[in-house]
């Protein structure tokens, strides 16, 4: 039902093209204009500006994003933004908050596993009044940079692909994979190597499969959120995209093997497997690749 909510936009296809066009256009020109490698102008604008102004500054165009790719939806789509984010009469705010704690748990207990394995590896960073600014930033931005990159792929783009395709396996596989090659440009490719891309790949189809199956984005929309304040707030490294002042320093040599592979062969199925006994979905092989039958077009305008 989720890809079928947008069925009154089939007659206006074409205003599907403009917003993603813009935005990747803008993410390929910023990559291929660039005349130094990611991680080299992240330190330079961190030695400028610091740590959390320079994130600041990178999480703020995200909220603005947001707030456009809203004011598309509605008004170039006449297409509400509840039904851009879930087939339900309203939010589920609880599956949203389940999901943030799900996997903050996951990785909240995954960074603590490797501290204790390997100390040595770590630097302890934790400094009080700079850890309180990252948290208000973290808390307060990251929603935005989250939840904007799961409207953009799982919300608008999933609705977009699926009604021209008409299968949903179609925007399923198209969503995860550009969601994906789009962290080519991320420093930690640069320092790990493109089997890196298989970890952002997986996750898109982690997500993709959870807003299909769930039918509404609000466990990706948890999920995303938490991995990436987690990931702020407790370890970062000097070659990783979000480089804050995290409780946890990474000071080991990074290296693309099992660590690459274990979450996309382990820990996604583990967490598709409490997802689906928490709300009981089923019907996994018509969500997933069934044909998408939208009813007929009302001749009155949808509610804004």
């Amino acid at each position: 039902m989720f890809i079928e909510q947008a069925y009154r936009n089939r007659r206006n296809l074409i205003a599907y093209l403009p917003f993603p066009l813009v935005f990747l256009g803008l993410m390929a020109a910023n990559f291929m204009v660039s005349t130094e490698d990611t991680n080299t102008i992240i330190r330079n604008e961190i030695a400028r500006y610091g740590k959390s102004m320079f994130f600041f500054s990178n999480l703020v165009p995200f909220a603005i994003l947001m707030l456009l790719l809203f004011f598309w939806v509605k008004y170039m789509h006449r297409q509400s933004i509840l039904s851009l984010t879930t087939s339900r009469p309203e939010i589920d705010w609880h599956r949203i908050f389940f999901s943030f704690l799900v996997w903050g748990g996951f990785s909240t207990l995954l960074i603590f596993i490797s501290y204790q394995s390997d100390p040595e590896s770590f630097l302890f960073n934790f400094n009080l009044r700079p850890f309180l600014a990252l948290a208000l930033i973290s808390l307060t931005l990251i929603p935005f940079q989250t939840s904007f990159e799961e409207y953009l792929f799982r919300g608008y783009l999933m609705q977009g692909i699926g009604l021209v395709s008409r299968r949903k396996w179609v925007p399923l596989v198209a969503t995860s994979v550009i969601f994906g090659l789009l962290h080519g440009a991320n420093p930690e490719v640069e320092k790990m190597g493109y089997i890196l891309l298989v970890y952002y790949v997986g996750t898109g189809f982690l997500l993709g499969i959870m807003t299909l199956m769930d039918d509404g984005m609000e466990l990706s929309l948890g999920f995303h959120a938490a991995n990436n304040i987690t990931g702020a707030l407790l370890v970062t490294s000097d070659w990783t995209v979000f480089q804050t002042d995290s409780v946890l320093i990474d000071k080991s040599e990074p290296s693309a093997g099992l660590e690459v592979i274990f979450p996309v062969l382990v820990i996604f199925p583990i967490l598709l497997f409490i997802f689906s006994k928490k709300y009981q979905w089923s019907g996994w092989k018509e969500k997933l690749f069934g044909k998408i039958v939208l009813p007929p077009v009302e001749n009155q305008n949808p509610p804004l």
